[in-house]
């Protein structure tokens, strides 16, 4: 019963899990959009509550993942492997590299790439493309639709660094069409894929790589990450029980 990282029962947790990467935002999410809720872990400050969404009474988890593909791994791991669940929804932020990708923009990842070595743990003899489950990519690209927001899907890169020596890196990714940069959805879309659940990564742009100026101030983060934790609900309710 639990693991190293998660001090919980199996039944604690739901068969979906919306997953931001600060634990603050996860107590955030499960205030403002979960009802007759419980903290079902805090092992190493790591919040996760699981209760029933508000618009239509559907169980999930709300979990915090922590920064970087290591972490993310890990409780991406016990989840899949130890918990039951069957789909895990990252919501989190990152800078885009696109000049049409703009401020507060929504990006659903349907491919992750990496600078990580995270994939050679699986010993393989060549390059593997971390994917999104498309049943959950679409349910979000509706929601988007639906709520008439601001939206692209594509190629997102999970880097590993994020104070980089070299200040234009950035460029080479951009170049082969890659929307912009965080840190966690390569590990996350690898262990969906060795267990055989599914994943999706939805993220909001809170920088521009192509414009340094323009930074999202704290109330506007605060309010474009409650359009993308509704897309987040949107998604997560289809799939719950």
């Amino acid at each position: 019963m639990g693991t190293p990282h998660i001090n919980a029962k199996k039944e604690d947790f739901a068969k979906v899990v919306l997953m931001p990467g600060d634990p603050v935002r996860a107590k955030w999410i499960a205030e403002t959009f979960l009802e007759d809720y419980k903290l079902v872990n805090e092992v190493r400050g790591i919040l996760a509550f699981t209760g029933y969404t508000k618009q239509n009474h559907k169980r999930i988890t709300v979990m915090a993942s922590g920064m970087g593909q290591p972490s993310i791994g890990i409780y991406s791991h016990e989840l899949y492997s130890e918990f039951g669940v069957d789909a895990i929804i990252r919501v989190g932020t990152c800078a885009s590299y696109q000049p049409d990708v703009d401020l507060f923009d929504i990006i659903i990842a349907n491919t992750a790439s990496t600078d990580s070595n995270w994939v050679k743990q699986y010993q393989l003899n060549g390059t593997y493309s971390a994917g999104a489950d498309f049943d959950l990519m679409m349910a979000a690209y509706n929601s988007c639709k639906t709520r008439n927001m601001p939206f692209h899907v594509g190629n997102i890169l999970s880097a590993d660094v994020f104070y980089d020596p070299d200040p234009n890196i950035w460029k080479s990714w951009a170049a082969l069409g890659v929307l912009g940069v965080e840190m966690e959805s390569f590990a996350l879309y690898c262990n969906a894929a060795k267990f055989h659940k599914k994943a999706l990564c939805v993220l909001t742009v809170t920088d521009l790589f192509y414009d340094r100026n323009k930074k999202a101030t704290a109330e506007e983060r605060a309010f474009s990450l409650k359009q993308m934790i509704q897309v987040g609900i949107d998604t997560a309710e289809q799939f719950a029980d």
